[in-house]
């Protein structure tokens, strides 16, 4: 399509190292990697991403997403997934835009554009669909905007406006009202996934989580597994390892500590389930991400 072959060059001019780029523009990232990448764990913000050129996949749970040009993916809730480019090279690098959701615009645009009559499939948290032109058109004219400062400060809350319109009437739409959900069944597993999110180097039980969130414990496990494609626990378990990782790689702290920082009592346990995830050992893949930081760009 002549809007993707449009935004790429954009994307090319406006980033020329591998990682993630800020840009003047409230709430968007573009992203450029030269090289194919391990599978990178990651906490996913609700947010667009279209992949531009080359091709990823996501992991959540046991469902794997496939992204290629022209793909985007929506996400409602803050979901831990491992992210991995599987086409890309110097010649023709993997180009992809982020575009996180502000709450409070998606829920003044939900209540002006009809709701679609057709219910997600699940899981509901995460999804990915072809973009049609009038999507790609919105998105081309946002990034635009990066090489216009002038027009940018009137025009980007525009075009910003106009991508979340085409994500609420288009196939997702659905999904993205439950970004500003505050009620019902899907509402109390967002607070699920939130009381999680602060509390995840804690021990819990599935029953004083169903409490904090007003549930019954097994209505909470279906409809969280439904969102999450994950149960409680094994969320749990994702932040931690990815919390562990992170403290090793940014404190240099070894992996009993990170262990025990994090909430394990056994310090094998956490190897074998950090392996699990990681695929190597802890010592061995911080070894690897130190050496090879280009392999680590998040997907």
């Amino acid at each position: 399509m002549e809007q993707l072959a449009e935004i790429a060059s954009i994307i090319a001019r406006n980033v020329t190292m591998d990682g993630f780029q800020a840009t003047p523009i409230d709430r968007l990232t573009l992203v450029r990697s030269s090289t194919v990448t391990m599978p990178m764990p990651n906490v996913y913000r609700p947010q667009l991403c279209l992949v531009v050129q080359g091709r990823k996949e996501v992991a959540l749970g046991d469902q794997v997403f496939q992204y290629a040009p022209g793909r985007y993916g929506v996400v409602t809730y803050d979901l831990p997934a491992t992210g991995q480019v599987i086409d890309a090279s110097p010649q023709r690098p993997y180009l992809c835009v982020y575009l996180d959701f502000d709450p409070v615009l998606l829920g003044e645009l939900a209540l002006r554009v009809p709701a679609p009559s057709v219910a997600p499939s699940t899981p509901i948290g995460k999804s990915v669909s072809d973009a049609g032109v009038a999507l790609l058109d919105a998105v081309l004219r946002l990034l635009r905007l990066l090489e216009d400062s002038a027009a940018r400060p009137v025009l980007a809350p525009l075009a910003e406006q106009e991508i979340l319109y085409h994500l609420l009437a288009g196939p997702e739409g659905a999904r993205m009202r439950y970004v500003t959900s505050s009620h019902g069944r899907l509402a109390q597993v967002g607070r699920a996934i939130a009381w999680i999110g602060k509390n995840f180097r804690e021990r819990f039980s599935i029953d004083r989580l169903a409490k904090e969130v007003g549930m019954s414990p097994s209505s909470l496990y279906d409809h969280f597994r439904a969102v999450t494609a994950m149960t409680p626990l094994q969320f749990q378990k994702q932040l931690r390892l990815q919390d562990a990782r992170s403290l090793m790689l940014v404190e240099h702290i070894d992996v009993a500590t990170a262990a025990f920082r994090v909430g394990y009592e056994s310090v094998s346990q956490f190897s074998r389930e950090y392996r699990r995830l990681f695929g190597e050992p802890p010592a061995r893949d911080i070894a690897r991400l130190r050496t090879s930081p280009r392999l680590a760009v998040l997907a």
